[in-house]
């Protein structure tokens, strides 16, 4: 029941819910017209200095977006923190939280960089300072303004839903206004083409100027199984798995890659799987190639008895724009700092 009802809010968000849809539209504008307005007075108490912002001990970089999920903070602030080691920085990632597979995640892609949990994030960034961190990469953090951040980084969608709804009534957090906040506006693409993503960079640019802005591309990089094996391409029929923020957009994700459109089991978004999921799944596999993304995949690599019962789609992130931008962004927090 909640898997089917979270999947009908995704696609009455894409305004694809038919009747029912239309008529949830209309009924929930008074409650978005309300979270608009506290959203609004959050921000004014912040700029005009009425509640307080705090800064850490160490420089922080912040990743977020405007939407519910499904911009790629998890994969982008992972390879911020690869790009600061290899600069000489000494990073840590702080997370909120909200689901293990992102803390996971971070552990698997960079093993060497600690991950720090904590819902305060400002205490987050003092225990990452003392563990010997020269600098936060804070996952998720546009809407917490409660922490100073050196960097501020939003990432937009080149698939962003048209309109700038925001929750109940779609999945924005905030108006596409509360860009203006950030240091680098960053375009990011799944399923976009290059110029689709360039589209979005210009109305940024253009409603923005001066914004710096960069586009980043996550592609996939060949498939594995559970364990993190290579694997080839799956050549047969196709059950999509995914517990993502936008399932829809794994699944076309596949179909683009093979060619052939796969059926979607989708769970909401940081579900934790059961031995009963793992059960629903492989009947609804019936003799299908499973497909699933990383962020799924570290999470049912404990239910499944054989590492390849799946078959892994793992992305990377590759910045086709503004290579130079970012470069420079990230170079910033750490000159003159020595010993990071």
């Amino acid at each position: 029941m909640r898997r089917r009802t979270h999947q009908w809010v995704r696609d009455w968000w894409e305004g694809e819910a038919g009747l029912l849809g239309g008529l949830a539209a209309w009924t929930t504008v008074p409650a978005e017209l309300l979270f608009r307005a506290v959203v609004a007075m959050r921000n004014r108490a912040y700029d005009r200095g009425w509640l307080p912002v705090r800064r850490g001990s160490v420089p922080v970089v912040s990743v977020g977006n405007l939407t519910v999920g499904g911009a790629g903070k998890t994969p982008v602030s992972a390879w911020i923190a690869r790009r600061l080691v290899k600069m000489g920085a000494r990073p840590a990632i702080l997370v909120r939280g909200y689901g293990r597979d992102e803390i996971d995640l971070h552990l698997r892609w960079n093993p060497d960089v600690p991950v720090v949990v904590a819902a305060r994030r400002l205490q987050g960034a003092e225990e990452a300072a003392r563990g010997g961190a020269g600098v936060v990469v804070l996952d998720d953090g546009f809407q917490h303004r409660a922490l100073a951040r050196d960097l501020d980084i939003v990432l937009v969608p080149a698939e962003a839903p048209r309109r700038p709804r925001l929750l109940p009534r779609g999945p924005y957090r905030e108006p596409p206004g509360a860009v203006r906040r950030a240091d680098l506006a960053m375009v990011v693409r799944r399923t976009a083409s290059q110029e689709e993503a360039e589209e979005m960079e210009a109305r940024l640019r253009s409603s923005w100027p001066g914004l710096p802005t960069a586009i980043a591309h996550l592609e996939p990089r060949g498939w594995m199984d559970l364990a993190g094996q290579a694997r080839e391409t799956p050549a047969g029929p196709l059950l999509a798995v995914a517990s993502v923020a936008n399932p829809v957009g794994f699944a076309l994700l596949v179909e683009r890659i093979t060619g052939r459109r796969p059926e979607l089991l989708a769970y909401p978004d940081h579900h934790e799987y059961s031995p009963a999921d793992v059960a629903e799944i492989r009947q609804a596999a019936r003799g299908r190639d499973l497909v699933t993304t990383e962020k799924d995949a570290v999470k049912l690599f404990t239910l499944f008895d054989e590492p390849d019962g799946a078959l892994v789609l793992p992305l990377r992130v590759r910045l086709t724009r503004g290579k130079d931008t970012v470069r420079r962004s990230l170079g910033r927090l750490i000159e003159g700092k020595e010993g990071w």
